[in-house]
């Protein structure tokens, strides 16, 4: 059976006691609601009575008998066991399959099996040992949350925590750690500790989260589109010297290149911009600042920034030697320094 994310806590409470699944797979590249879910099923096991917890890694050389074992095996501290096995590649091979099939096919009530696959090709999902894990277990595939979805999972995250944003709030929130649950949980777990009201609008969540430092690689960029080379060059240095991870600064500089990019084809091109900005999940309240933005870089200037991003990114990878942090810094250097060429033109 499939099961939501969204739902499987709710699953697991409504079970009696005693019929948990014999048998999970939690599948998917989505780190927080992958951990989160282990730990769910986990603590249904436990209180359960699953006391003994035995973790297997499944890496390329692992031998699949392991799993009928381990099963099989009797316990000396429990009646009941919670076998684990992470799988490190993209599918299990013809032994696991068959070995997960065995298992769904002579599970006993004593034994638990929890498969997580953070890197499970989608493709197996389709293959016979998945369609018997199906009949006979719970699975359980994350995703990355994106646009609406996303506004959702965070609303349903705030209401747990105990607020009630608006919008505009919600908005900025996504715009901030889009494609980083982790982050975003980290972001509402700090303001459940800060004096921050239930009802929580754009400026109290502001001033809650606003000195976090992966704010101030929004600062990089709010620094670099308003042409203050002085103040991008400090922020950059700031970011340097707290050992940020340059792959976050390419990602806040290559997420406003593309952002601008596309803004200001647009403009170009007399095209519908309002359209545009929903694609690139900009904010109401934020869209007119963009489309300014994008006047002050245009697409002759952002394209070759990132066609720089490309290589900055083959840098931090290890294909292209070399420091990326210089490299980074010449990007954000030329997007202030164009930005403020152009305004002063104007």
């Amino acid at each position: 059976m499939r099961v939501d994310p969204s739902q499987l806590a709710n699953q697991l409470k409504g079970q009696r006691k005693g019929s948990l699944a014999p048998i999970y797979l939690v599948l998917g590249d989505e780190p927080l609601q992958l951990g989160e879910a282990a730990d769910a099923i986990r603590a249904a096991a436990r209180a359960q009575g699953y006391g003994e917890r035995t973790c297997l890694e499944a890496d390329g050389q692992f031998d699949w008998s392991a799993l009928a074992n381990a099963a099989a095996s009797l316990s000396l501290f429990s009646e009941r066991r919670l076998i684990e096995v992470r799988l490190a590649g993209d599918g299990v091979g013809r032994d696991g399959g068959e070995a997960i099939r065995h298992y769904c096919a002579s599970a006993a009530g004593d034994v638990l099996v929890l498969l997580l696959a953070p890197r499970l090709d989608w493709k197996s999902l389709s293959s016979k040992w998945a369609q018997a894990l199906d009949q006979a277990g719970i699975i359980v595939q994350v995703r990355q949350p994106q646009g609406h979805q996303l506004i959702v999972w965070l609303r349903a995250r705030l209401s747990r925590a105990g607020f009630e944003p608006t919008d505009e709030a919600l908005a900025l929130l996504a715009e901030r750690v889009e494609g980083n649950l982790l982050a975003a949980a980290q972001e509402i777990e700090k303001l459940k500790l800060l004096d921050v009201p239930r009802q929580l609008g754009v400026e109290a969540l502001m001033a809650g989260v606003g000195d976090s430092a992966r704010y101030d690689l929004f600062d990089l960029t709010n620094a670099a589109v308003a042409g203050e080379r002085a103040r991008t060059d400090r922020v950059l240095r700031g970011l340097q010297a707290e050992d940020t991870a340059p792959a976050l600064v390419l990602w806040v500089l290559a997420r406003e290149l593309r952002k601008l990019a596309a803004v200001g084809f647009a403009l170009a091109m007399r095209r519908d911009v309002a359209g545009v900005l929903q694609v690139q999940k900009v904010p109401n309240f934020r869209r007119e600042e963009s489309i300014a933005a994008a006047r002050r870089l245009p697409p002759a200037v952002t394209r070759p920034l990132l066609a720089r991003c490309a290589r900055a990114d083959r840098m931090i990878k290890g294909r292209d030697g070399g420091d990326p942090w210089p490299l980074l810094a010449e990007i954000a250097d030329a997007m202030a320094r164009s930005a403020a060429a152009t305004a002063a033109r104007r």
